[in-house]
């Protein structure tokens, strides 16, 4: 059976800055299309999957930026080239919208090889992944999209990774919370937009008072990717 292509936008070795694996040395994996609409995205550049922006596979492993190209690549040149090319035993499948895909193939492939995979998803399509893939969800509320956080997405995560800016993101998410029927003790992580003080200090409340995490974006504090 032939590999499963899928759209990449860029790949490169960094640490990962958010949530449970803060710190960990990891590959990210970028993949175009998203139809979400997060008015603070700083990938907009993933939103489309254009025929003119496709490019050969050479111009995205260890590339970074922000452009809209993008190459099909399989799960098998994937592993081939981190194997080759990177140290860290981590990946991050991110986006863009990375479960508009079926990552089920890659996810297993990345982990009979002998990596951890994480998804990072904005919970708004089904998870399709390895049963051992680490399931980031940063729901994703009354964006531009219209689309909206499946139950599948929030009972699939390991962990819950919420944006917050003001008072109503927070209640969005105990809104979610409440109306999860399995998956009630997933480790849930409060993320400030842009580092904002408003913002941050409102995560500190909540966080102390609910038994949750902080989650500060760690990688752009000390200027890395």
């Amino acid at each position: 059976m032939a590999s499963f292509a899928l759209p990449v936008n860029e790949v490169f070795e960094t640490i990962q800055g958010e949530g449970f694996h803060t710190g960990v040395p990891a590959i990210f994996v970028r993949l175009q299309g998203c139809d979400v609409g997060c008015s603070w995205c700083d990938t907009k550049h993933t939103w489309q999957v254009l025929d003119s922006d496709k490019v050969e596979p050479e111009l995205i492993i260890g590339a970074s930026g922000d452009t809209a190209r993008w190459a099909h690549l399989t799960a098998v040149q994937l592993l081939e080239q981190f194997q080759t090319l990177y140290k860290a035993k981590h990946v991050v499948i991110t986006g863009g919208e990375p479960c508009m895909y079926d990552l089920t193939e890659l996810s297993k492939t990345l982990i009979e090889a002998g990596y951890s995979v994480q998804i990072e998803t904005s919970g708004t399509y089904p998870v399709k992944v390895a049963n051992k893939a680490w399931v980031t969800v940063s729901p994703k509320v009354e964006m531009k999209g219209g689309k909206v956080v499946i139950e599948q997405a929030l009972h699939r995560a390991n962990e819950i990774k919420h944006p917050v800016a003001r008072e109503r993101d927070l209640t969005n998410l105990k809104n979610l919370l409440a109306g999860m029927t399995k998956n009630l003790d997933v480790l849930v992580c409060l993320q400030p937009i842009s580092q904002q003080q408003r913002a941050t200090d409102l995560c500190i409340e909540a966080c102390i008072e609910n038994n949750w995490r902080l989650s500060l974006q760690t990688h752009k504090f000390i200027g890395i990717e």
